[in-house]
């Protein structure tokens, strides 16, 4: 047995379940995707400077004890104007597998580190269906997840608060 590790063999494995958190990626995909011209091809000669709106939503949905599905929405919207000039929606979503996470730090990994894995194929989606669509190259801006996920704890906060404040003052009025 000792000549089969001295001559290269792998050691036994370590059959013990691994400790601590773990995190996986799953699967990456597209969702759903639409792109629209409206206008074509009249707007392919419009002059005025394009004004462009983004929204973002993020959707979660356990499938699993360990599973979730992240859809990272993008909607860009690019208007001449007023009149619309294209439509871009694009949901990129990720099937991500997590372990051994408390509820706050589960919480924090769905509203941070997965739309920062989902971002980048969004990104390169939007780009390529803006130009394939005629218009010039675009390339959307760098995202701080983590700055939106704690705007986002600060309004639930907020709003849990005014609440209970809420609930505390009818409370109080009914018992007067």
């Amino acid at each position: 047995m000792s000549e089969e590790n001295a001559n290269g063999a792998a050691a036994p494995a370590d059959t013990a379940a691994p400790t601590g958190p773990a995190f996986t990626v799953e699967k990456i995909y597209v969702k759903d995707v639409s792109f629209e011209v409206p206008g074509a091809p009249a707007v392919f000669n419009e002059t005025a400077q394009p004004q462009l709106q983004m929204n973002l939503s993020q959707n979660v949905q356990r499938l699993g004890e360990n599973a979730f599905e992240v859809v990272l929405g993008i909607t860009l919207t690019c208007k001449a104007d007023d009149k619309p000039l294209y439509l871009v929606e694009v949901k990129q979503a990720g099937v991500f597998g997590m372990a051994g996470f408390d509820d706050a730090t589960l919480d924090g990994m769905l509203g941070t580190h997965c739309p920062n894995v989902l971002y980048p194929y969004a990104r390169n989606l939007v780009s390529t269906l803006v130009q394939s669509g005629g218009f010039p190259p675009f390339l959307l801006q760098p995202i701080n997840f983590d700055a939106l996920y704690a705007e986002g704890l600060r309004q639930r906060a907020a709003q849990q608060a005014g609440q209970e404040n809420g609930l505390a003052d009818t409370e109080a009025a009914g018992n007067a």
